[in-house]
């Protein structure tokens, strides 16, 4: 991600080529953007690592949201290592890479991952636990997370299939006041048990 898109020469370009090559154009300086993204969210922003989320298929505003926060340390980041790709291995975390990010560069990474599917995650849930969860959150989260967690459209995020480790830590973070919750999410919050944590994680495995 650290390479900078030159968007004065891109838009020169832009003026004298048709549509297809413009496409191709966005195309080659997206793929540069989003290519140390995918050493860890996956081709396409599907994660293949459970405690890395998925990001393709959530909107362009919960995107541009969330590198924002990364960029000026509002939420946590915990460093981690590259799990494929050239930098295999090495550290990273979430505000390294957003804070060197332009506010185009955020708008492009933006639209490209949310201009794709969001891929489920198949992982082993309990039924049981899923069930219960799934009347927690119709009576804790539902006004926010339409469709059991499952629509990009309310700029929330994704839960509905999201890798359960991934959202577990989320949970933890948003307890311990490592992570800000809008004033409306925290006294739902706060009413939830480590049962009824338990029970929503299993509901939203569920969905695969």
């Amino acid at each position: 991600m650290k390479r900078k898109v030159d968007y004065l020469s891109l838009l020169c370009v832009c003026t004298l080529l048709s549509g297809t090559a413009i496409f191709n154009a966005s195309a080659a300086d997206i793929a540069s953007l989003t290519s140390t993204c995918e050493e860890c969210h996956g081709k396409d922003g599907v994660s293949q690592e459970p405690k890395i989320p998925t990001i393709g298929g959530y909107s362009a505003v919960y995107i541009s949201d969330s590198l924002a926060a990364y960029a000026d340390k509002s939420r946590p980041c915990e460093d981690v290592k590259y799990p494929a790709g050239t930098h295999k291995g090495e550290t990273t975390n979430m505000c390294q890479v957003a804070e060197k990010l332009s506010k185009e560069e955020v708008g492009l990474i933006a639209d490209h991952y949310a201009s794709k599917p969001f891929v489920r995650a198949k992982q082993a849930f309990d039924p049981e636990l899923a069930k219960l969860g799934k009347g927690i959150h119709a009576l804790n989260c539902k006004k926010c997370h339409e469709n059991g967690g499952s629509s990009p459209d309310d700029d929330a995020g994704i839960l509905a299939g999201q890798w359960m480790p991934y959202l577990e830590e989320q949970f933890e973070e948003y307890a311990a006041g490592k992570r800000p919750m809008a004033k409306k999410m925290k006294p739902k919050m706060e009413k939830l048990s480590a049962d009824d944590i338990k029970a929503l994680l299993q509901y939203y495995g569920s969905f695969q």
